[in-house]
């Protein structure tokens, strides 16, 4: 496991251009809620190892792998790819 960092939180206006520069993407930021058999799915379909179940990065990238599976890439969808 690494180490807890501690994130400063963004200001409103930082905030306000991770959006804009979303929305420009072609992105949109949702909250979901996942059972627990969901995040089970996401393991068993080898988009998330077992140990990384409680770490919200980890579960958040399971889950865009799996889009991106089902869906394809947001590119050949006509829509950009998220930026780092």
């Amino acid at each position: 496991m690494s180490p807890k960092t501690t994130e400063k939180p963004l200001t409103p206006a930082e905030r306000m251009r991770l959006h804009r520069k979303r929305r420009r993407n072609g992105l949109r930021f949702m909250r979901i809620l996942l059972h627990e058999t969901e995040i089970d799915a996401l393991i068993r379909k080898g988009f998330l190892k077992r140990e990384r179940r409680q770490d919200q990065h980890a579960v958040q990238n399971a889950i865009d792998g799996f889009i991106c599976n089902e869906l394809g890439p947001a590119d050949a969808l006509g829509g950009a790819l998220p930026v780092s």
